[in-house]
């Protein structure tokens, strides 16, 4: 007896729901595993070779980028917008000059957690005149915020010049911000790859944290009577009758006050009045109702299948 159309469709449906099922399953596992793998690693996703401390170029490759390093920056800086001075060395290894040089700094923010902004970072860079000029920068990968340039130049083979830079982080810069790490470079026009790279971690400290208490004042003490106080001299018993009298105010007629109002201290908040809902009780009726009817609903589908 040949089976009906709805009953082989109805197979051939399950079969491809069950296989729809691995399909999904397979690509999710996939899908996060990518994201683990990309996850471990910045730097390789990125491409960024400075992130993972100075990097070292690899020996006897013609054509690379000078070489660079920091030789002279704090250990420890406060995110108020006051400037931080950074010197960097770069040397050409190179038996030819070196055209179109040009050094770099960016500062990279470790962790996952806040990271330093484009409007909370300043760099500038001394040029050949001695004076500072503000540097454009632009977000870079794996949160690092980079300057676009500072001065291209040509440096004389086997050779070597000290640059500087400073930077500053604005006083509105995240609190989660307390350590950066500065990222120096040197890129040249033609290169065939990047020199050594200089590396800095720099611990952040932010001005709420490095205010200090007021010192508070002690109280004076209390001055104690002496041995040499005499006491005054009491008044005769008839005089102290007057005064009393006198100091004694007339009584008033008592009439019936109303009850002090309480008014509770200030800063309290006041507690919001609460009572029976008549809209609670509908609500919860009609999600009863609602349930109830959806579980009636799917048994009766349910049957119908069997039936089928």
């Amino acid at each position: 007896m040949r089976t009906s159309v709805i009953t082989r469709f109805a197979k051939n449906d399950r079969a491809f729901s069950g296989r729809r099922r691995i399909a999904t399953l397979a690509a999710t596992v996939v899908l996060a595993g990518g994201v683990q793998f990309l996850a471990t690693d910045t730097a390789w996703a990125c491409g960024d070779h400075r992130l993972n401390g100075a990097y070292e170029a690899p020996a006897n490759v013609p054509g690379l980028s000078p070489d660079t390093a920091i030789v002279s920056a704090k250990s420890s800086v406060v995110a108020d917008g006051s400037w931080n001075e950074v010197s960097v060395k770069v040397t050409n290894k190179a038996a030819e000059d070196a055209h179109g040089m040009e050094p770099f700094l960016g500062i990279h923010t470790p962790g996952s957690g806040a990271a330093a902004r484009l409007k909370d970072v300043k760099i500038q860079y001394e040029d050949y005149t001695g004076a500072w000029k503000n540097l454009q920068l632009l977000d870079g990968c794996s949160r690092v915020v980079d300057i676009t340039g500072s001065q291209r130049q040509r440096m004389a083979a086997n050779s070597s010049a000290t640059f500087k830079f400073r930077y500053s982080l604005a006083a509105g810069t995240p609190a989660g911000v307390t350590t950066i790490d500065l990222l120096a470079s040197t890129e040249m026009a033609g290169s065939q790859g990047p020199g050594d790279s200089g590396f800095k971690t720099v611990k952040v400290t932010h001005p709420q944290d490095t205010a200090g208490t007021k010192p508070t004042t002690p109280s004076k003490p209390k001055p104690t009577p002496t041995k040499d106080t005499k006491p005054a001299p009491a008044k005769p018993a008839a005089e102290q009758t007057k005064d009393t009298a006198a100091a004694a105010p007339a009584p008033k007629p008592t009439t019936p006050s109303a009850a002090p109002a309480t008014t509770a201290p200030a800063g309290t908040p006041e507690l919001a009045q609460t009572g029976s809902s008549s809209t609670n009780t509908f609500l919860a009726a009609s999600s009863a109702l609602l349930l109830a009817l959806g579980a009636s609903a799917l048994i009766a589908v349910r049957r119908l299948r069997r039936q089928h």
